[in-house]
């Protein structure tokens, strides 16, 4: 059984982390530093996951390169902010992030004894149902030109797992924060789901999942006090060194399955993503293409492919590519901010925004710190409603579907704790 005797580890001995006795002195201590700082991006998650890229890459490529949108691009991304921002303030009337945040989660998780087994399980089924899905064809770059889904049923059935990426990062990060995870084994395991998710890159010549993933990884470590901003700084830069030769492998593994790439796009070329954004400036929004409604939220996001086996694959990204005079073989996206902006129009990217933030303070703040399934949502939230590169509302979708495939996590969770009196 999972929960006791021996099972693969990336990293080294657990210790257990004591709470300090007493807070960090005010003023120049580092720890103080560091508390307020997490304390701080805790008051407004959605506020910093929105901006984050924006700063790092999409507006200075805009400035440097004089896109002629970069006016449109800073009002989505001021549009985004009204609402999540204004919504986060207002939350901390009702309630402000715990002073001492890691000492607060262990008092919390105390009743969670086997949370860190359980991430492990999660984890490596992560990892086992994605490296087995692109090994059958789920999700390759032929598979996704060709328009349909991997003929394997097995294939299929690994889909169950969806979104157990996220939830493992939830709780390895939750492991280690109720003090039965070192620091250290916690980023190995990271690198590992890191590097499974690079597996899966160069097999299916799809960059854009891993991209994500590690934004993801990045984002919610830094808003759960994993890691250190000016650490993420460091890491963005050697990411940008190291894009061209990612770029060049991708390139010739497309080229291997007979794919035709343009030698003209360079891979900072790629790095556009401000043209890519701009390109919703062509349109009068809001746009209707008959985009998900309510019926496709039921049936795909709550209902698993293997009881669905006949559903056509949905796709908003080839309805915005067919509106734009291109084939129904390829998609396209404005980004998630654009992809708003262009279905529902100012007022839903103020709306939405607003919505993720109440329901990202409730998460964090609600009756006191998250515990390990609150986390595990929050995660999720991060890794699809508010990923920079999601295609909106195919996100919702994605995060549904992510929901009811963690279901069986909740229960493990919920049947392992220990219970007063026990």
């Amino acid at each position: 059984m999972i929960l006791s005797g021996p099972s693969p580890d990336p990293g080294g001995a657990t210790r257990v982390a004591k709470a300090p006795a007493e807070p960090p002195a005010r003023g120049k201590s580092p720890v103080f530093r560091r508390e307020f700082v997490g304390r701080l991006l805790r008051c407004y998650p959605v506020s910093v996951t929105v901006l984050a890229p924006y700063l790092v890459l999409i507006l200075p490529m805009a400035v440097i390169y004089r896109n002629p949108h970069t006016d449109l691009i800073v009002s989505l991304v001021a549009l985004a902010l009204l609402g999540s921002a204004t919504v986060e303030t207002v939350s901390l009337l009702f309630g402000r992030p715990e002073p001492r945040w890691q000492a607060s989660i262990q008092r919390s998780h105390a009743r969670y004894p086997h949370i860190y087994p359980i991430a492990r399980l999660v984890a490596l089924t992560s990892l086992g149902a994605d490296l087995l899905g692109v090994y059958l064809g789920q999700g390759t770059i032929v598979t996704q030109l060709s328009g349909g889904l991997a003929a394997s049923p097995i294939a299929a059935i690994t889909t169950l797992f969806s979104g157990w990426g996220a939830v493992g990062v939830g709780l390895l990060i939750a492991s280690h924060l109720s003090g039965r995870l070192s620091r250290a084994k916690l980023y190995g395991w990271l690198a590992v789901l890191v590097a499974g998710q690079t597996v899966v890159a160069l097999q299916t010549a799809l960059t854009a999942a891993l991209i994500a993933f590690i934004f993801f990884v990045a984002v919610a470590g830094m808003l759960c006090g994993i890691f250190r901003v000016r650490y993420l700084a460091v890491a963005v830069a050697v990411l940008i060194l190291l894009w061209p030769p990612i770029f060049d492998q991708r390139n010739a593994i497309r080229q291997g399955y007979g794919i035709t790439v343009s030698d003209e796009i360079s891979a900072y070329d790629r790095l556009r993503l401000d043209r890519q954004l701009g390109t919703v400036a062509d349109f009068d929004v809001p746009v209707e293409l008959g985009q998900p409604g309510v019926t496709e939220y039921v049936r795909y996001g709550l209902m698993p492919r293997v009881l669905d086996p006949d559903r056509p694959p949905l796709s908003t990204g080839q309805l915005i590519n067919r509106y734009m005079g291109g084939s129904a073989t390829s998609a396209y996206s404005f980004l998630l901010l654009g992809n708003i902006w262009f279905f529902e129009g100012a007022i839903g990217l103020v709306v939405l925004h607003a919505f993720a933030a109440a329901a990202l303070a409730a998460l964090l703040r609600w009756r006191g710190v998250p515990g390990p399934a609150r986390l595990v949502v929050f995660c999720l939230v991060l890794s699809d409603l508010l990923l920079w590169t999601s295609t909106y509302p195919d996100a919702l979708i994605g995060f549904l579907q992510h929901l009811v495939s963690a279901i069986p996590v909740f229960l493990l969770l919920w049947l392992t704790r220990s219970r007063p009196g026990r």
